[in-house]
């Protein structure tokens, strides 16, 4: 049984700060300085997160900011994603960490493992779809609608929304969890040529994902997703998961991350 330190950050904040976290765990969890951590966090405002790629054409900047919701880029790949209602882990260490060792592919089916375990533990008969994404799909800016490999499912229909990056000094892989809310949201602020098109992909998004409330037909808070995350990767990773806060270096390397990236327009917007 190996040790990981778990992060709990209930307190929704806004989306630079988040990603600026991950970037600074990433880099102290792969240098050594930390041992690799599970981090559990909330957002506020709303916050759509791009894929590091994803061109930022794809917003509806006026509307986005008519609704008063935050932009953000993440440091990892794929598709867009709104943040809001939801529980968001993220999973940093050294690349020869066993767990997160080999490819890309290989890490996330092992982290897949502990997430299917969680959301059993919560009553969601999900199952792992192990499918290549459809070149097809390659253009679709919604994360949530996109299928991928090793995909997490319930009903057919996706639950989770994962992307990993693996640097020289670490892997970091993040995901979201909806726990409740309207899943089509995200599609208000993202652009379409006609309004006609915006409705038929809020048809197509609501038959491929869905939320945690929407399938169990009650609530389910962050504190109750976050206990059954921490349950489940502990038992299915075989980790002892010891509650810590980030260090002095690391908050420190975070508000520097989000003053000179995540919240530089050359970052942000870049095409």
């Amino acid at each position: 049984m190996d040790v990981w330190r778990i992060v709990l950050h209930p307190t929704p904040m806004r989306g630079a700060w988040n990603m600026a976290v991950d970037e600074a765990l990433l880099e102290s969890t792969g240098r050594g300085d930390s041992l690799p951590t599970l981090r559990l966090y909330a957002w506020s405002p709303a916050c759509l997160s791009l894929g590091y790629a994803q061109p930022v054409g794809d917003v509806d900047r006026v509307r986005l900011e008519r609704l008063g919701w935050d932009l953000v880029r993440r440091p990892t790949g794929g598709r867009a994603v709104l943040h809001v209602d939801e529980l968001t882990y993220s999973v940093t260490g050294p690349t020869e960490e066993p767990r997160l060792a080999g490819t890309v592919l290989e890490s996330y089916s092992r982290l897949a493992e502990a997430l299917v375990e969680a959301l059993s533990l919560l009553g969601l008969p999900v199952t792992i779809v192990d499918r290549q994404p459809l070149r097809a799909q390659a253009s679709n800016p919604v994360c949530f609608e996109v299928p991928s490999t090793y995909e997490i499912t319930v009903g057919g229909k996706k639950l989770v929304g994962s992307a990993q990056t693996r640097r020289r000094e670490g892997v970091l892989q993040h995901g979201a969890l909806p726990l409740t809310g309207d899943i089509t949201r995200i599609l208000q602020v993202l652009s379409f040529p006609e309004e006609e098109k915006r409705m038929r992909a809020i048809e197509a998004l609501r038959a491929r994902a869905t939320t945690v409330e929407s399938v169990l037909g009650r609530p389910v808070s962050w504190q109750e997703a976050a206990a059954a995350f921490q349950e489940a990767f502990a038992r299915r990773l075989n980790l002892r998961l010891v509650e810590g806060e980030l260090t002095a270096a690391e908050e420190a390397r975070a508000h520097q991350l989000q003053i000179e990236k995540y919240e530089n327009p050359a970052w942000t917007y870049k095409q």
